[in-house]
């Protein structure tokens, strides 16, 4: 046979296999997306549990150097975690179910407020002269020239509808708690195990398993993960704690109300990257207006707010961590937007962290050097 006929014919055949195998790998993305949607539940605590492990091993093994069992390291670590943010949320219960229980209030208030400044906008001339045109076919069509009755007022109704929304969001938010406890339980004690028992498993798996070739390799990747990731995550911890705690103590000086439920909220919040700012804005904004009222003060502390996080994120973030952990804005934006979509809050909050570890995997594994380029791009 000819060679080119041959080449031409190898080429054809290559050509549905190719078209094939983009094809498995398209459903085999969107199984892993409807995957992860339906099995949130399930996933979310173990993702958490797998970070947390992942930030604490490095201590686990630093104190396993001076003869400390991992079951008490373990221990004390996931205790000097839980007892300051235990305290804290026994400190914030109070603000935060005063806020709760002002919700229909603030909702109303806001609701005739805004229905106030729509009819003074759209308020028309009390001495309005008829239009000629309009009186014609009025004329015509068997119409009096009567004024056409008052359009009655639905103020109450969209203020009811409002006040219901907000009653609403607090049975949501109660009949969430449960579910809430139980993930955190979860996640909890898993850590624990992971901690304690982890290490040993991964050993054994890299031993025997046969398709793990470079033994040597895995531990290499292992380790360098947990040691850049603990690094990234105690190092982002801190700055967002510092953020708070800023933008807390300038508050109190301002006397905003529960200046310490809007510290911590913010530094909730600044694990989202951009998302995180505008919430914080908007929350930040309603809250003035609640303790203020409509008036331009009442803006102050979403400008403060403003202000700090742009120091934060403008020369604080990008000096301690460098050009290291540099992301692309539109790809960490296209990243937060998925899983939100996913996961929700809980996805936004643990997104930064996930690409972080991805891209930290992939770089160890020699993934096309392209791929963590497009990640890395300038803004």
């Amino acid at each position: 046979m000819n060679p080119d006929a041959e080449q031409k014919q190898s080429r054809q055949t290559e050509l549905p296999v190719t078209l094939i195998t983009r094809m498995l790998q398209g459903l085999l993305a969107l199984a892993l997306l409807y995957t992860l949607y339906f099995a949130k539940t399930l996933l979310v605590p173990i993702v958490v549990a797998l970070l947390l492990t992942l930030l604490l091993i490095p201590a686990v093994n630093f104190f396993r150097r001076y003869h400390v069992p991992r079951a008490l390291s373990a221990i004390l670590l996931m205790c000097s975690i839980a007892v300051p943010f235990t305290l804290l949320g026994m400190e914030l219960a109070g603000p935060v179910q005063k806020w709760a229980q002002r919700l229909p209030e603030l909702s109303a208030t806001f609701t005739q407020q805004i229905d106030i400044m729509t009819s003074a906008w759209s308020a028309e001339p009390e001495t309005e002269q008829e239009d000629p045109s309009r009186a014609f076919f009025s004329r015509l069509f068997g119409g009096d020239d009567e004024a056409p009755p008052e359009l009655v007022d639905d103020s109450n109704a969209v203020t009811e509808r409002i006040t219901q929304g907000g009653v609403e969001l607090m049975i949501y938010m109660l009949a969430a708690t449960p579910i809430f406890l139980a993930q955190l339980v979860t996640c909890l004690t898993l850590t624990v195990f992971l901690l304690v028992f982890g290490a040993r498993l991964f050993d054994s798996a890299i031993r025997y398993l046969p398709r793990v070739t470079d033994k040597e390799g895995a531990h290499g990747l292992i380790d360098t993960i947990e040691l850049e990731l603990s690094r990234y995550i105690l190092t982002v911890s801190i700055i967002n704690s510092l953020l708070g705690m800023t933008t807390a103590g300038v508050f109190w000086l301002l006397g905003v109300e529960d200046a310490l439920l809007w510290g911590a909220l913010v530094a909730l919040l600044n694990f989202a990257p951009y998302v995180g700012m505008f919430i914080g804005l908007s929350l930040l904004s309603l809250a003035g207006l609640a303790q203020y009222g409509f008036v331009p003060f009442a803006m102050v502390p979403a400008l403060v707010y403003f202000c700090i996080n742009g120091i934060e994120a403008q020369f604080v973030t990008p000096t301690v961590l460098g050009n290291h952990m540099r992301l692309n804005p539109l790809v960490l934006m296209i990243w937060l937007i998925i899983w939100a979509w996913l996961w929700g809050v809980v996805g936004v909050l643990l997104a930064v962290p996930l690409l972080v570890c991805i891209k930290l995997a992939a770089s160890e594994l020699n993934v096309p050097g392209h791929w963590i380029r497009i990640i890395e791009t300038r803004a």
